[in-house]
């Protein structure tokens, strides 16, 4: 229990429902961190996205 507390507070989230979540992967024994993906190269971002607020004047009918 101490150390689901510990590291809620490490975490800045020491809500009780995210030490009870802590403590469920704690005595489950599953592992806390998922280890780090690495995404293909086909997958990478190649062109930057832009907003676009106008899309939404679309949505609304007056």
């Amino acid at each position: 229990m101490l150390t689901a507390v510990e590291l809620a507070l490490k975490a800045g989230a020491p809500t009780k429902t995210h030490i009870l979540n802590l403590l469920h992967r704690l005595v489950d024994g599953k592992p806390m961190d998922t280890p780090p993906i690495k995404a293909p190269q086909a997958l990478t971002l190649t062109t930057e996205p832009q907003a676009n607020v106008e899309r939404y004047d679309a949505l609304r009918k007056t």
